[in-house]
């Protein structure tokens, strides 16, 4: 698969305490399979959908006391800079740029609203090599409260265009603010940004909400919710897709989405 474009999503990964646990969770809610543990990368293991990387799991570095989240990765021409760029912008680099043997480059950042995200160089490992499929990663969200914040840093550290959501007349969406972040033409949007209203329970910090393709939403979501999964919103059709939002059983939030069932026209964008 060619290299990503700069500032493109190309990776998720995330640490839980129960790795075994959390393979036997999505290999039911998403057909994964998984890989060997690399002992030398801290049991770092891949996850499969149609024999093609689509993620990874790990259990937590020792003395590390983080929740259980999933992390997304940026593609990066050089992590170090990309580092600099991200303090400049105001943001903060919590661990790296690091070289991870042959694979690539990792550096993990916090946006200044808040939300952490990773940055990846590829060497070896590309990242994605399957995308909005069944099984695979297939869109992400920058949910904050301070979306000036959010706006002006991602601009700042990847080469963006952005759009503002036209919500029209739907009472529905009435105050809600919801931007797109495009590479190379608006027509490739990579990021959403959504401002995170009264309904988050003030405790829950700005987070980048991670989507998987789905065949079939509600059946996704019976599936999480049988092995101790939470769900939180949906499912709900959409332009885009029957959508729903949970947590898996140990708290690691992310979204399904059947990309094939969509309801409703299309919204209207204007450049921001």
């Amino acid at each position: 698969m060619a290299e990503f474009t700069e500032g493109a999503p190309c990776w998720v990964d995330a640490m839980f305490t129960d790795v075994e646990g959390a393979k036997t969770f999505y290999a039911e809610v998403l057909g994964w399979t998984f890989g060997e543990a690399a002992t030398e990368f801290g049991n770092y293991t891949q996850a499969y959908s149609d024999g093609k990387a689509v993620a990874a799991v790990a259990p937590p570095m020792p003395g590390a006391d983080a929740p259980s989240q999933w992390c997304l990765y940026f593609a990066s021409r050089d992590a170090e800079a990309t580092a600099e760029k991200v303090k400049t912008a105001g943001g903060g680099v919590l661990m790296g740029p690091m070289q991870i043997g042959t694979f690539g480059s990792m550096a993990i950042a916090k946006e200044p609203s808040g939300a952490v995200f990773g940055v990846w160089q590829p060497g070896d490992h590309k990242g994605f090599e399957k995308v909005g499929e069944p099984g695979a990663y297939a869109w992400a969200e920058v949910f904050t409260r301070e979306p000036a914040k959010a706006d002006g840093f991602l601009a700042k550290v990847f080469p963006y265009e952005t759009q503002q959501m036209d919500m029209g007349d739907d009472p529905e969406a009435a105050g809600m603010d919801f931007k797109v972040f495009s590479l190379g033409g608006k027509e490739n949007a990579v990021l959403g940004r959504m401002k995170m209203g009264e309904e988050f329970p003030p405790e829950v910090p700005s987070y980048i909400q991670i989507y998987f393709s789905v065949p079939d939403c509600d059946e996704a979501v019976a599936k999480a919710r049988k092995l101790g999964g939470t769900l939180h919103f949906g499912p709900m059709d959409s332009p885009f897709g029957r959508f729903a939002a949970l947590t898996d059983q140990q708290g690691a939030a992310f979204a399904v989405i059947d990309l094939s069932t969509t309801v409703g026209e299309m919204p209207q964008m204007s450049d921001a």
